[in-house]
């Protein structure tokens, strides 16, 4: 399991039975295939699907079945079709229990910018700002450092942010951080990470909650 992987799993066990869960671009996508077996959720695209299921295998590619991020998906029974406006007014209405998104930095407020990088062009805002606004809960997937190796947990961020509302899970490859009003706390860590790793690839300030233990 890759780095990648083990984000995606972590979080799908954050999932709970009837959930709709809209799943951002990137490693957020990888979470419908480690949900529990016992745990039924509804997937959530806002590009107008409501039941997208496990990705497909190359034998079941449909080109015609895209999510919001425009990679092939399967479709679970029952699963329905809709337009952007419904599927945004279902966002915007507060229909939506958990939004996994991904991110390019996170303050230690909780607050992440995932839109845009100054300096380049950016192709569209995309639902993040709505997905921040709208959904009961949001969680975080990224990896802890960019492929340079720079932290993306930050004191202050450097790109613009994408909504002022707070996350409230923060799960990179080496640890989970619960964000609270008084900053970011360390519940978890990774069974292949250790404290000093996560200090030393960790700008923002953080605090330890009670008992640090490993996630399996």
């Amino acid at each position: 399991m890759d780095d990648k992987q083990r984000i995606a799993a972590r979080i799908a066990k954050e999932l709970k039975h009837g959930d709709i869960v809209n799943l951002g671009i990137g490693i957020p996508t990888m979470v419908v295939d480690y949900l529990p077996q016992d745990v039924s959720v509804f997937i959530h695209s806002e590009n107008g699907i409501l039941g997208v299921g496990p990705t497909p295998s190359p034998s079941e590619v449909d080109p015609d079945l895209v999510n919001a991020g425009k990679q092939p998906v399967t479709v679970m029974t029952g699963a329905a079709y809709f337009d952007s406006a419904s599927s945004f007014a279902m966002i915007r209405g507060g229909h939506i229990d958990v939004s996994i998104l991904g991110a390019l930095q996170v303050d230690e407020q909780g607050r992440i910018a995932n839109w845009a990088v100054p300096g380049a062009s950016v192709l569209g805002v995309g639902g993040a700002m709505d997905l921040l606004e709208g959904s009961k809960k949001v969680i975080v997937a990224t990896t802890h450092c960019t492929k340079e190796g720079k932290p993306k947990l930050l004191g202050q961020v450097d790109y613009p942010l994408t909504s002022l509302r707070r996350v409230d899970l923060i799960v990179t490859e080496l640890a989970l951080f619960k964000v609270t009003n008084e900053g970011l706390i360390l519940m978890e860590m990774s069974p292949k990470a250790s404290l000093e790793e996560i200090r030393s690839k960790t700008e923002a300030s953080f605090q330890i909650g009670g008992e640090l233990v490993q996630w399996s």
